[in-house]
C-alpha cells in the first residue's frame, strides 16, 4: 500500500514538473521592437511581436529573431573610379531598419551582408557619374542618390535604407598634392585681391577726404566772407545812420536864430584859418568876392575877431 502511494506521487509529481516545462515552453515573450518568426513543423506559422505570446511547445519554434530598430553597419572602404578616371579609397557607414520581418527571413539569406554589399556598389557607380571636384562638393547629393539606389533594390528584402554618410574620400598621393597646391594658389590669389582692395578702398578714403576737406574750406571761407560782407554792410548802415543823424541834428540846430550865427562863426574861423595858412606858404592874399580895397578885407577881419572875442568871453 505505501508504495502504490509513493508511486502516485511520483506520477503527480512528474506530471507537475511536465506541466511546468510544458507551460514555460508554450509562453514566450518578445522584448519591444522585436518580431520572432514561428515556425510550425518547418513551414512558416506567424510573426509574434513585443508581449505574451502562446506556443505549442515541441511543435511550434522560433526560427528568427529580428530587430525592428534602426541599425548602423559600417561599409568598408573599397576603391571607386571618378567620371575623370581618378580611383578614391571610400567608405561610409549606411543606417536602415527591418519594415517587414518575414522578407527579411524568408527573402534574403543574410540581410545584413546583401544590404552592405549593395551600399558599396551603388556607391561605385554613383561615384563614376561625377568627376572629382562634385565629389567633395555634393557630398549630399551623392548620399541621397546611394540611398534611393539602395532601397529600390532592398524593396523585396523587407529592407527601409534611412539615409547612407560617405566618413572619408582618399584621393591618390598626387592628387592630393596637386589639390594642395591648387588651394594655396587659390588662398595667395584671394590675399592678393584682398590686398588690391584694401589699397584701393584706402586710395579712395583719402580721396574723398581730401575732397570733404576742401569742401569744407571752400564752405568755411564761403561762410566767413558772408560774414565779412555782412558786418561791412552793417557798419557802413551804421555810419551813414549815424551821419545823417548829425546831419538832422546840425540841420534842426540850424534852423534856430543861435545855430545860424554859430554856423557864421565857423565858416569865419574856418576862412581866417585859411588865410592864415595861405599867408605863411605864399607872399600871394586872397581878397573876398567883392572887396575890391583893404578897409572891407579889415573890416570883414575884424568883425570875424570881435565875434571871436566875445565869443571866448
Amino acid at each position: 500500500m505505501e508504495a502504490l502511494i509513493n508511486m502516485i506521487l511520483s506520477v503527480e509529481a512528474f506530471a507537475l514538473i511536465l506541466v511546468v516545462i510544458l507551460l514555460k515552453s508554450s509562453i514566450k515573450f518578445v522584448p519591444q521592437n522585436r518580431a520572432w518568426m514561428i515556425e510550425r513543423f518547418g513551414k512558416f506559422q506567424g510573426i509574434k511581436e513585443a508581449g505574451l505570446n502562446f506556443i505549442i511547445p515541441f511543435i511550434d519554434q522560433v526560427a528568427a529573431d529580428r530587430s525592428l530598430k534602426e541599425q548602423a553597419v559600417d561599409v568598408p572602404s573599397q576603391s571607386a573610379i571618378t567620371k575623370d578616371n581618378i580611383t578614391l579609397s571610400v567608405d561610409g557607414v549606411l543606417y536602415f531598419r527591418v519594415l517587414d520581418p518575414y522578407k527579411a527571413t524568408y527573402g534574403v539569406d543574410d540581410y545584413v551582408f546583401a544590404v552592405t554589399q549593395l551600399a558599396q556598389t551603388t556607391m561605385r557607380s554613383e561615384l563614376g557619374k561625377m568627376e572629382l571636384d562634385k565629389t567633395f562638393e555634393e557630398r549630399s547629393q551623392l548620399n541621397a542618390a546611394i540611398v534611393e539606389s539602395i532601397n529600390e533594390a532592398s524593396e523585396p528584402w523587407g529592407i527601409q535604407v534611412l539615409r547612407y554618410e560617405i566618413k572619408d574620400i582618399v584621393p591618390p598621393r598626387s592628387v592630393m598634392d596637386a589639390m594642395e597646391a591648387q588651394m594655396k594658389a587659390e588662398r595667395v590669389k584671394r590675399a592678393q585681391i584682398l590686398e588690391s582692395e584694401g589699397d584701393r578702398q584706402s586710395a579712395i578714403n583719402v580721396a574723398e577726404g581730401k575732397k570733404q576737406a576742401q569742401v569744407l574750406a571752400a564752405e568755411a571761407d564761403k561762410t566767413e566772407q558772408i560774414l565779412k560782407a555782412e558786418g561791412e554792410a552793417r557798419a557802413i548802415t551804421a555810419v551813414a545812420e549815424a551821419q545823417a543823424d548829425a546831419l538832422r541834428k546840425v540841420g534842426e540846430a540850424a534852423d534856430t536864430e543861435q545855430g545860424q550865427k554859430a554856423i557864421q562863426l565857423d565858416l569865419a574861423t574856418k576862412a581866417i584859418n585859411a588865410k592864415e595858412a595861405i599867408a605863411r606858404e605864399s607872399s600871394v592874399v586872397l581878397l573876398p568876392e567883392g572887396g575890391t580895397d583893404a578897409s572891407s578885407l579889415v573890416a570883414s577881419s575884424m568883425s570875424i575877431i570881435n565875434s571871436l572875442n566875445k565869443k571866448q568871453s
